[in-house]
């Protein structure tokens, strides 16, 4: 339990921070604090009597501070009663002043009033003066509007119009003038624009004129980028991509500054257009105005567009014209787009360059049927080509353009076509049908070089004169197949932007050389055919033979012409077929000729099969016979290829075995003898010795039927023949029926 002692020493320390407490909220809180521990702690009068003590020594301490300071104190209370009577003397004296002052601001008023007055009446008078000023301002201001309207100095004068009613009108509202002249406004700004106007209209007028005139200066300035194109060209590389209007061409030519709309041979300005369009962005008529441009342009291009051209005139004046007037057209249309983007969209110009393009092409097509020249018809491709390359290289779609030139290329084959047909069948018709001839060395480098011909011997061992195998109709139909095929190039020489449209041509080309070649040359061969005459039809089958080769070179000629992008399965000549199948219809009528002497030579067999001597000498037909195929083969059939000689030998042989063999089956002979075996025999002997010259083996098992049926007919003991070993051994050969119709007459002498 704690002391008296200390309970008194805290009770002292509460009551001090009691009354030290710096603000009234926190005095309470610790007196009640205080008071709350005293009560609980029982020390409620030690701090009641620490209280009491603290204010008996304050009280003390204020008493002793008073007793030192008083007389300081009561001096000062002196000093401000004496304050206070000078204050009242001086609130007298101010009174006095006040009541004099009064009196003179009755007379200062009176003189006042009348200033007053006077200041009235100047303000007036300058208030008369400032409105004059201004309604001879805006009077000065309109005539200054038609001051400008009259130097057609049309944007000054909308802006002094504006300023004139947005400013100056305001100053002068409570006028009569002001009202006149604001109701003249709006006049005033259709003056503005309707002068404007007038002076667009002129200019377009001007345009139009101008238009055609731009197109030839265009024209010309391609024709000279093309020949910068084709020189530079000349000195690098070939490149497919390397075309006019190509990238490379564009940076290539880039040093070659020219400007189409102002050079040294016609200028366009397109100021009075700007201003047009400044005064009607002014006027807030912007839409109004673009509306009135497209339809004036439209009705421009409708004059523009004549209702029919020409394609015969002699300097292809008409088509160019048109061209021409389009090309400047258009070309005015574009720069108005890069000048004046807002005025005129890519969508209207589309439209109108369409629209021009596709009443170009119906002109061009209606007047096609003129056309009846492919020299020409290459011509208006030409011109139509450069207006082509120039309106691309500005930017516009070219292609219907492009498609109307498969059109054009159309009629051109079918013009060269028409002309090649007609040389073709000249060529044919006048052929002698025999080898060419050559007389000199010139003359068969000429032949070479423009036949697709690989001779056996090197130009050093030829001698001069020579033959060539074919007839003179062979190089010539080469020249003309050339010249064919150079004459679809030189079509597709100037313009064809993409590589389908140059596959294109070179596929109409190759069908229309195809037809002709099928129809002009092939049948017209094939219809020779019916010929008597061996040498022609052995010199047919030679052409058709070089004629199949070059077919098969013009197919990988048309393969490696195409462009690499579309390259693809190879190109193959229905005349190729034509021709090979046509070799065979000749082989035929070859056999057929050799075929039909042989059997005229074996019709004049005369066999005596009753004989009853020996004859020592081969029979005369047989003689002929073998004359005649020895011969033919050195004369008549040796230009042709060894392998068709050996197949008309192989053949002719057959056929004479067969129809020597049907000589003594004939249903006449009823009975034959020794002595005629015999003959027989020594025919077939003189036969068999003739094919071994030959040195082909090959070609005596035509003779196998032929030399067994002999042998059984001479055999001593025929009836084996009836042995089915023995024969399938002997007489292999000999026919089942024929064997023993043959043995049934030499029993039956």
């Amino acid at each position: 339990m704690p002391s008296l002692v200390d309970q008194g020493h805290h009770t002292d320390i509460v009551a001090q921070q009691i009354v030290l407490a710096a603000s009234e909220t926190e005095y309470f809180h610790e007196l009640i604090s205080a008071i709350k521990n005293a009560e609980i702690g029982g020390g409620g009068q030690h701090l009641l009597q620490s209280l009491g003590l603290y204010s008996i020594d304050r009280e003390s301490e204020i008493e002793s501070i008073c007793s030192l300071y008083q007389q300081g104190f009561v001096s000062s209370v002196n000093q401000l009663q004496e304050v206070r009577d000078g204050s009242f003397t001086l609130m007298t004296d101010v009174l006095g002043l006040n009541n004099s002052i009064q009196s003179s601001i009755e007379a200062l008023s009176q003189q006042k009033k009348a200033l007053v007055d006077c200041r009235a009446v100047r303000q007036k008078i300058n208030d008369a003066d400032q409105a004059l000023h201004n309604c001879l301002e805006v009077l000065r201001l309109a005539n200054q509007v038609y001051d400008l309207l009259g130097k057609k100095i049309y944007y000054s004068a909308l802006r002094a119009l504006d300023e004139l009613q947005n400013v100056h009108l305001l100053e002068v509202t409570q006028y009569r003038i002001a009202d006149l002249i604001q109701k003249s406004v709006p006049a005033t700004k259709k003056l503005v624009g309707d002068a404007v106007m007038a002076d667009l209209n002129t200019w377009l007028f001007r345009i139009r004129e101008t238009s055609q005139f731009l197109g030839e200066v265009s024209f010309y300035h391609t024709e000279q980028r093309r020949t910068r194109h084709k020189d530079r060209s000349e000195k690098i590389v070939p490149s497919t991509s390397f075309m006019l209007n190509s990238a490379v061409e564009l940076v290539a030519d880039e040093d070659e500054e020219f400007d189409i709309l102002d050079n040294e041979d016609v200028q366009v300005d397109f100021t009075p257009l700007f201003e047009c369009m400044h005064i009607h962005d002014a006027l807030g008529q912007m839409e109004s105005f673009k509306v009135d441009y497209a339809f004036t342009r439209r009705q421009q291009k409708e004059l523009l567009m004549p209702a029919s051209i020409t394609l015969i005139d002699l300097d292809g004046a008409s088509l160019s014209e048109l061209l021409e007037g389009i090309a400047g057209f258009a070309l005015i249309e574009k720069a108005t787009m890069k000048k004046a983007p807002n005025l005129r969209s890519m969508v209207e110009i589309d439209e109108l360059w369409e629209s021009m393009c596709q009443t170009a092409i119906t002109l061009i097509s209606k007047a096609l049927y003129e056309v009846a020249n492919a020299e020409l018809l290459l011509k208006i491709k030409g011109v139509l080509a450069l207006f082509i390359q120039t309106m691309s290289s500005w930017g516009y779609p070219v292609g219907s353009l492009d498609a109307f030139l498969l059109t054009l290329f159309d009629k051109y084959a079918e013009l060269l076509k028409r002309r090649f047909s007609d040389d073709f069948q000249e060529i044919v018709s006048t052929d002698d049908y025999m080898p060419m001839p050559i007389h000199k060395g010139d003359e068969y480098d000429k032949v070479v070089n423009v036949s697709w011909y690989t001779p056996e011997k090197s130009r050093d061992e030829l001698r001069f004169p020579c033959v060539l195998p074919f007839s003179q109709m062979y190089p010539l139909c080469c020249i003309d197949i050339r010249n064919f095929l150079n004459q679809f190039y030189f079509f597709s020489d100037d313009h064809f932007r993409h590589p389908k449209v140059i596959d294109d041509a070179l596929k109409s080309s190759s069908q229309s050389l195809d037809e002709l070649l099928c129809e002009k040359v092939c049948h017209s061969l094939v219809d020779r055919l019916s010929s008597q005459y061996l040498g022609q039809i052995v010199q047919i089958l030679i052409n058709l033979e070089h004629f199949e080769i070059a077919c098969r070179e013009l197919e990988q000629l048309l393969v490696s012409a195409r462009s690499s992008a579309s390259a693809g399965s190879a190109i193959a000549l229905r005349a190729s077929e034509e021709f090979r199948s046509s070799k065979k219809t000749a082989e035929k009528r070859i056999f057929e000729l050799v075929n039909s002497k042989i059997d005229d030579l074996i019709g004049t067999a005369e066999y005596d099969w009753t004989a009853s001597r020996l004859e020592n000498e081969p029979s005369n037909y047989m003689q002929t016979l073998t004359r005649y195929l020895s011969n033919i083969m050195t004369t008549v059939l040796l230009g042709l290829p060894t392998e068709i000689k050996e197949l008309i030998y192989f053949d002719a042989l057959s056929h004479a075995a067969t129809m020597i063999l049907s000589v003594p089956l004939s249903p006449d002979i009823k009975s034959i003898s020794r002595q005629g075996v015999a003959a027989l025999a020594k025919d077939v002997q003189y036969l068999t010795e003739f094919v071994d010259t030959l040195g082909n083996p090959i070609l005596k098992e035509n003779l196998d039927e032929l030399q067994q049926t002999v042998a059984l007919m001479q055999a001593d003991k025929s009836d084996e023949y009836y042995d089915v070993a023995t024969r399938n051994k002997k007489y292999g050969r000999v026919d089942a029926v024929n064997g023993p119709i043959l043995l049934e007459k030499y029993k039956n002498p």
